[in-house]
C-alpha cells in the first residue's frame, strides 16, 4: 500500500460540508467526488443528506454495472460489501485480494462484512485494512448448546429459555463490541422468528441500554436497516443523545434496492443532522489499525463452535 499524502480536503455536498483529513489515488473522497458531480439528487437535496447506502451486497441478479446504475439513478452513494468469514464467499487474504483488485477505481465504498465471530482469525490485519469499512452483526451466535447458531435459520435456533437466550444474545453483542474491530454494527436489534412477535418486551430498556453502553465506549457506528425496519425510534434517539453515529443499510438480497424509505423516515422523526451520520475512517486510522483484536486462537474458537471446548 502507498504511503497517504495526508491533505485535507472540503467534500461539498448540498450545502454539507465534509473534512477528511486523507487522501490517496483512489481514496474514498476521490471515488465521492468523482460520482456526487456527474448527477443531481432531488431527493438529496431534500433531506440536505449525503446519503450513503453501507449495506450493498452484490447478490442475486444484481451485478456491480447494475448496482452503480441505481446509485447515480437515485442519488445514493454505494458501499458494496463482501461476505468475508467461515463458510463465506471470502475466506482468506487472497479472497480479500482477489474482491479488492475487482473494486479498484469503482466510484463506491468498498465494504467487509465480517461473519461468524471467528473472521478475523481467517485475515490478516493488513488484508482487513484494505477495505473502506467493516461491520458485523450479531446474528451468529454460539447458542446455549455451545453451538454455532445462525438466527435468520430457523432449523438452527433453538429457544427453550426466552429470557436466557435475551441475556445470552446482549452479552455477545457486548463481546463483539468490545472485542471485534469494526466501524460499524449492523442488522441492531436482530431477533429470530420465533421470537419477533415479542420484540418490544423482551427488548427492555436495560437490554438496549447494555447495547448503546457498549457501542459508545467502542465508537462503532450503527446502522439503520431498511430491509428489517431496526433500529426502532427511541432507540436511535437514545443512541443519538449518547453521541453514537449512525449509517444507512440495506442488506439485499438481490436487485431491488428500494429507496430508503425506513432510514429516511427515521432521519426525519429522530432530528437526525449529516453531523450525525458515520464516514469511513482514513488509513491507520481504522479499527483494525487501531483497536486490534481481543480474541481466542483459532484451535479455541473452532473448538467453541464444535461443541468440544474442554
Amino acid at each position: 500500500m502507498q504511503t497517504n499524502s495526508v491533505i485535507t480536503s472540503l467534500l461539498v455536498f448540498v450545502g454539507v460540508f465534509v473534512t477528511a483529513a486523507h487522501a490517496e489515488e483512489q481514496s474514498w473522497v476521490s471515488r465521492f467526488d468523482g460520482w456526487k458531480a456527474k448527477m443531481g439528487s432531488a431527493e438529496l437535496q431534500r433531506t440536505g443528506f449525503p446519503l450513503i447506502d453501507y449495506h450493498i451486497h452484490l447478490k442475486g441478479d444484481l451485478t456491480l454495472e447494475k448496482a452503480l446504475e441505481y446509485s447515480r439513478k437515485n442519488g445514493v452513494f454505494y458501499g458494496i460489501a463482501a461476505n468475508c468469514g467461515l463458510k463465506f464467499p471470502i475466506t482468506d487474504d487472497r479472497g480479500i485480494n482477489e474482491y479488492i483488485e475487482k473494486m479498484k477505481g469503482q466510484p463506491c465504498f468498498v465494504g467487509m462484512q465480517a461473519e461468524g465471530r471467528e473472521w478475523p482469525t481467517l485475515f490478516s490485519k493488513e488484508a482487513i485494512a484494505k477495505f473502506d469499512y467493516v461491520f458485523t452483526d450479531a446474528m451468529t451466535i454460539v447458542d446455549h448448546r455451545g453451538r454455532r447458531a445462525r438466527l435468520w435459520m430457523p432449523e438452527e435456533v433453538d429457544v427453550p429459555d426466552k429470557q436466557a437466550f435475551m441475556e445470552l444474545l446482549v452479552r455477545t453483542i457486548e463481546q463483539i463490541l468490545d472485542n471485534e474491530p469494526i466501524d460499524i454494527y449492523v442488522n441492531p436489534t436482530y431477533l429470530p422468528d420465533v421470537l419477533i412477535e415479542e420484540y418490544d418486551a423482551l427488548w427492555t430498556p436495560e437490554r438496549l441500554k447494555r447495547v448503546i453502553d457498549a457501542t459508545t465506549r467502542n465508537r462503532v457506528a450503527i446502522e439503520i436497516s431498511n430491509r428489517l425496519k431496526l433500529p426502532k425510534a427511541d432507540f436511535i434517539r437514545q443512541a443519538k443523545k449518547a453521541g453514537i453515529k449512525f449509517t444507512v443499510g440495506t442488506n439485499n438480497i438481490d436487485s431491488k434496492l428500494g429507496q430508503e424509505e425506513y432510514a429516511l423516515r427515521m432521519i426525519r422523526e429522530c432530528d437526525l443532522k449529516p453531523s450525525d451520520m458515520f464516514l469511513p475512517k482514513p488509513d491507520g486510522k481504522k479499527p483494525i489499525q487501531v483497536r486490534g483484536f481481543k480474541a481466542k486462537t483459532k484451535e479455541e474458537i473452532r473448538q467453541k463452535n464444535d461443541g468440544t471446548e474442554k
